[in-house]
């Protein structure tokens, strides 16, 4: 088996709060919810990610909205895929997962891929998550090319807090890969970032961060009752 993706964490403590029931019941599915209840960040640094806010090297890229998936190529041969844990069978047409395979092929034939190696991307497209970059096929995007083509430039541009971010996301974080498609004024936003650092990378330490959109209270307020009271802390905050 291939090792399997790292966990990203947020680099703000995020708490866990109830949210009433019949609302969930309404809009639940539509947000992706499974419970009736919600992760929000706070303005509290989760420890140990004090350098997403304050190392200069720490840049934002586009988080894309797919399925993680990691490939393997030996002698310039495709000899293993993995879907987290989840070893995919690339000969297995009946039941098996057609549009990774598709996903694979299209950056193949793309030249996404020029030489040996474990490469991590994500497959986007048509069956996968409501297909937001309106993808006639699916896609497999690697993470490094992410990093060179999806990167948001402005993003040295503003300060680093989190009331500042959180305007960012809900009005301007814009999907560069959708804008790539359809031009900025019609392209629909981004699910959020991945912060990444490759000086830290290169020392061994943890080197990329996540925050997305659904992690801010106004993503929600329109549709959902929040409590106001928290009832858990985000166990990745205390890690």
């Amino acid at each position: 088996m291939l090792t399997d993706f790292p966990k990203l964490y947020c680099p703000f403590i995020r708490k866990l709060y109830k949210v009433d029931r019949e609302d969930f019941k309404k809009y639940g599915s539509s947000l992706k919810l499974r419970l009736p209840e919600v992760y929000l960040v706070t303005p509290e640094i989760n420890p140990g990610y004090e350098w997403v806010l304050e190392d200069e090297d720490t840049f934002a890229v586009e988080k894309l909205d797919g399925t993680n998936v990691k490939i393997k190529i030996e002698n310039q041969r495709l000899v293993a895929v993995q879907n987290r844990k989840n070893v995919i069978d690339l000969y297995q047409i009946i039941g098996g997962h057609s549009q990774i395979v598709e996903g694979i092929f299209m950056a193949i034939q793309k030249g996404y891929i020029s030489k040996d190696g474990e490469y991590a991307g994500e497959v986007i497209g048509p069956k996968l998550q409501g297909n937001p970059y309106q993808l006639e096929t699916h896609l497999w995007y690697p993470f490094d090319k992410a990093i060179e083509h999806l990167r948001y430039k402005s993003f040295h541009q503003h300060a680093r807090t989190l009331e500042n971010w959180s305007a960012w996301f809900k009005d301007n974080l814009k999907s560069l890969l959708h804008t790539k498609k359809v031009g900025y004024e019609k392209a629909g936003m981004a699910e959020g970032v991945v912060f990444y650092n490759l000086k830290r990378r290169e020392l061994g330490q943890v080197y990329r961060a996540k925050l997305r959109r659904d992690m801010f209270d106004w993503y929600y307020s329109d549709k959902l009752k929040i409590d106001s009271t928290p009832i858990a802390v985000e166990q990745d905050a205390i890690d």
